[in-house]
């Protein structure tokens, strides 16, 4: 990484006036990682912070690593870069989730290798987009923030606006494969594919028979045709592409197991009409279309194709199946060479060019068995000419996404790409609760260590801590610092238990560590979800985990052993109030598995609200007057009569799909550790309050990058 920024103990007062007398200032640094934000890194001198006893809070201890948040994403590229995951396969940046394998790298010696990784996070935001093109024909679209990697290191798409980082130029080479100006345009769902893949794969390795055999009575015929393979993949998918052409098969074994060679099953039929049907689909046409030839390919490679130590090779026998082999890869433009006949008459084609060709010829042909695909352990290396020949401005602002990954990279559009890593609390640094809040960041980097020193003393009791009461621990800077395994080692270790509250999916990495952690402390996990509508979470939280991916986190966790509460707050006058919207969400809750729901109108601080105000004013005005109505002055809470309304409204729906925490016949009674019950206190509370839990927040956009506040309990 390469930091911009002062020399250990230098103080850049500009960044964050005031700081250097509250705390042990180590550096303000701001890296190509998070360009338009400032890590200020800070030795604190406690990690335990002790609510005041005046405070409406139902737990005495908290732990903040953090103050700021940087959930609110900048770096994206457009939701159809097609990226690489595990199985060899590449797709939709869209259509991939939370907890995908994918492919990153990492340096392993002298070399930076291929590796498997997931998705650890996934953000969408809208935003100017550009148009990177390469000389191989590569193109991808991608945030001016976005970075790739390049033979002189990591560069973003362009400058920034002080021209102080570095960025891509014209003749930069990127490092990967490239695409080869060759995206996915094969349709595998075709006729044509369908049609060119069966006569691949049956033509190249499997058996029609015809005969007759004489009997005392009569001559009878014997019409059959077997597929046998050890790979199932690419028998489902022949089953399937026949039984789509009308032609039924069974499946039956074939071969055992045995040391040196692996069990197969066969698909098998007598029918005469059906095999006379697999005779004439497997024809060649005469009028050839790129679908029927990039079938052809995927069905011929899975049956006579290899790729050892990165080659690529079909063999065969059939002269005329090499030809159309030969034919069929040229039409995509892809090198390759024949090699001479064996002695026993088996001849093959070898695809040239590296890694580049082969990842061409995997796109086009869309072959079904991973295992021939697999990229894991191979050297970057980068054959194609991946020099960057232009980048283009696009009209308008664009839906673009980004992932966090446990490498800290991905493969997009075959080219090496960086991934990504809530508002009063910063008052007291003299800096605003809106964009100071997402780009000024302050990172307690020893908090583990005071934390471990604080909990060995004998005073401890050993009361709950919990984790999300001011800014979310698991925000996108924490894929950076990485400072929550060690918290909860620690407090594990101490007998402390734990509470965790988050909109961060990026929890998710650390569900092994929670799982161990509550095997000797309780552990309570609550997710803060608020919006389920889908243009109103993007407006209001463009930079957070979209709400589909924390209900995915909500079951991830559920599976794992826990029972999650679902914070449903803050539910937004005139905005996510209404029977259905309320009804809605907690359908979803219900069926991510969620325990229990605590729901709590909008809460507006005085740090907070102008910059809500701002929002609402630009995206709703219509609603400005009811909630200066409802928030006059410096009213921060919803007034009694509209919480009492909305508990009219929630409670019985909550109840109704099991969402109250009442029917606790499949958990354990929580409670039995010192400090434990901090969900069923918040819950009572809330409860008595009607329903407004009263330090509630919400995210909102200020007109300068995409902000957002953390919809969750805020203490200072």
């Amino acid at each position: 990484m390469r930091w911009q920024g002062q020399k250990v103990g230098d103080v850049d007062t500009a960044a964050l006036p005031g700081l250097e007398n509250r705390a042990g200032m180590l550096r303000s640094v701001t890296t190509p990682e998070f360009a338009g934000m400032t890590f200020h890194e800070v030795l604190s001198k406690s990690a335990l912070n002790h609510v005041p006893g005046a405070s409406r809070m139902p737990f005495a201890w908290t732990i903040n690593p953090y103050r700021g948040c940087s959930h609110a994403c900048i770096y994206c590229v457009s939701p159809d870069t097609l990226i690489l995951c595990a199985d060899g396969r590449q797709r939709p940046l869209r259509d991939l989730e939370v907890g995908t394998a994918i492919i990153g790298t990492e340096r392993r010696g002298d070399y930076r290798r291929y590796v498997r990784t997931t998705i650890q996070a996934k953000w969408t935001t809208r935003k100017k987009a550009y148009r990177v093109t390469l000389a191989d024909g590569t193109t991808i679209v991608a945030s001016g923030d976005h970075r790739f990697l390049t033979e002189r290191g990591w560069k973003h798409v362009i400058d920034a606006e002080g021209g102080q980082r570095p960025h891509l130029t014209t003749n930069n080479r990127l490092m990967g494969f490239g695409m080869g100006g060759a995206r996915a345009t094969t349709d595998e769902s075709s006729e044509s594919y369908r049609r060119g893949y069966l006569s691949g794969m049956i033509r190249g390795d499997g058996m029609i028979f015809h005969g007759a055999y004489p009997s005392a009575k009569r001559t009878r015929e014997i019409h059959m045709f077997r597929l046998a393979l050890i790979d199932d993949e690419a028998l489902s998918r022949t089953r399937t592409f026949l039984e789509q052409e009308g032609v039924p098969t069974r499946t039956r074994p074939f071969a055992v197991a045995t040391e040196t060679r692996s069990a197969a099953d066969a698909i098998h039929t007598a029918a005469r009409g059906s095999v006379e049907t697999i005779e004439s689909l497997i024809v060649p046409p005469e009028d050839k279309d790129h679908d029927w030839h990039a079938g052809f390919l995927g069905g011929i490679f899975d049956a006579e194709g290899s790729c050892s130590r990165g080659i690529l090779r079909i063999s065969n026998k059939d002269a005329e199946l090499i030809a159309c082999i030969r034919h069929a890869l040229s039409v995509f433009g892809i090198p390759h060479v024949a090699e001479p006949p064996q002695q026993n008459g088996v001849s093959t084609v070898r695809i040239t060019g590296g890694l580049p060709s082969r990842q061409r010829f995997f796109t086009v042909a869309a072959p079904a068995i991973s295992r021939k695909l697999r990229l894991e352990g191979t050297a970057v290396k980068s054959v194609a000419d991946l020099r960057v020949v232009s980048i283009e401005p696009l009209p308008g602002d664009h839906d673009l996404l980004d992932i966090t990954t446990g490498t800290g990279d991905f493969i997009a559009n075959g080219v090496i790409s960086h991934n990504c890593f809530a508002r009063g609390t910063h008052e007291y640094l003299d800096l605003d609760g809106g964009a100071d809040f997402d780009s000024q960041i302050v990172v307690k980097t020893n908090v583990v260590e005071v934390l471990q020193r604080e909990l060995r003393k004998g005073s401890w009791q050993h009361e709950t801590v919990a984790l999300g009461t001011n800014t979310d621990p698991y925000q996108r800077a924490e894929g950076r610092y990485k400072l929550m395994p060690g918290i909860i080692d620690a407090l594990a270790a101490s007998g402390t238990p734990i509470s965790i509250l988050t909109k961060g999916t990026l929890i998710r990495r650390d569900i092994p560590l929670l799982v161990k952690a509550a095997q000797r402390v309780p552990v309570d996990v609550q997710m803060s979800i608020a919006m389920y509508d889908d243009e109103l979470q993007k407006a209001i939280e463009p930079g957070a985990p979209s709400t589909q991916a924390r209900l995915d986190t909500v079951k991830a966790l559920r599976d794992a052993g826990f029972p999650v509460t679902v914070f449903l707050m803050p539910i937004m006058p005139h905005m996510t109030d209404s029977v259905e919207a309320i009804d809605t969400a907690l359908r979803r809750i219900k069926d991510a598995g969620a325990r229990r729901v605590i729901y709590g109108a909008l809460h507006l601080r005085p740090g907070v609200k102008p910059w809500f105000m701002q929002w609402l004013g630009e995206a709703r005005p219509d609603l400005v007057s009811s909630y200066l109505g409802l928030y006059p002055g410096v009213s921060a809470e919803a007034p009694k009569g509209y919480r009492q309304w909305l508990a009219k409204r929630a409670r019985p729906l909550i109840r109704m799909h099991g969402l109250d925490g009442r029917d606790e016949n499949d958990y354990p009674r929580r409670g039995t550790r010192p400090g434990q019950g901090h969900v069923d206190s918040i819950w009572s509370q809330n409860e008595s309050q009607g329903g407004a839990l009263a330090t509630t927040s919400v995210g909102f956009r200020t007109t300068g990058p995409s902000t957002e506040a953390p919809a969750q309990p805020m203490l200072f």
